[in-house]
């Protein structure tokens, strides 16, 4: 299988994602649309993620746009596909829900809590990165996955092919020091109130990797 990923910025990249893959016999190929406004084609994709970055899906950019189209067009093809953060909002916004500012601004660790058994075994609680100070409407037709006490709408599966999350199960340890100390200074003004070294030095749960590994397990069913 060939899973395409959408990077849009150095620092957040696929993580625990990549090794799922290799465990599972796939290949990747990492895409950079910001920086060369390069996207695959739907018929070379087969599984689509969508990471994270600092622009918002309202932005007026060409490759913004585009990227939307090609979700559209996987969307019409039952293709499998996750988003985070930006990810998410991209695949919120293509099925007709809004993405704005969010109530708080959640930089840090925090637990978010799952309302939907529809994926089977995940943890009733999960101790997750967030980074991002707007978020998504779930979409019509789609169901609320997970919550948070800053935030209600924190993740959404849309039919057996889509799962949108607005903060991250994929960071592992060295993904998150990259994350930080590129972009530590946006911890400033969270409701989580974590400095750059107390977001280090808290250890990666074990069994985020797990989740991760579920979700993509199941909308690959």
């Amino acid at each position: 299988m060939r899973i395409n990923v959408l990077q849009h910025t150095p620092n957040e990249g696929p993580g625990v994602i990549s090794e799922w893959a290799h465990q599972r016999g796939h290949e990747i190929y990492v895409y950079h649309p910001a920086q060369f406004n390069k996207l695959p084609m739907a018929d070379e994709t087969d599984m689509l993620v969508i990471l994270g970055g600092p622009m918002s899906p309202n932005d007026d950019l060409p490759w913004i746009a585009k990227e939307r189209q090609l979700i559209k067009e996987l969307l019409t093809q039952d293709k499998p596909m996750f988003g985070a953060c930006f990810g998410g909002q991209q695949l919120a916004m293509t099925l007709g829900a809004t993405v704005k500012d969010a109530p708080v601004k959640e930089v840090g660790w925090a637990p978010v809590f799952l309302k939907s058994d529809v994926i089977p075994d995940l943890p009733k609680t999960s101790t997750v990165l967030h980074w991002h100070q707007q978020m998504f409407t779930i979409p019509n037709g789609a169901q609320l996955l997970y919550s948070s006490d800053g935030l209600k709408e924190q993740g959404f599966v849309y039919g057996h092919r889509v799962v949108g999350l607005q903060f991250h199960f994929e960071p592992l340890a060295d993904n998150v020091r990259e994350i930080v100390v590129n972009d530590g200074d946006y911890a400033a003004g969270s409701i989580l109130n974590q400095t750059p070294a107390e977001i280090i030095a808290h250890p990666v749960p074990k069994e985020n990797a797990a989740t991760m590994f579920k979700i993509l397990d199941w909308i690959n069913e």
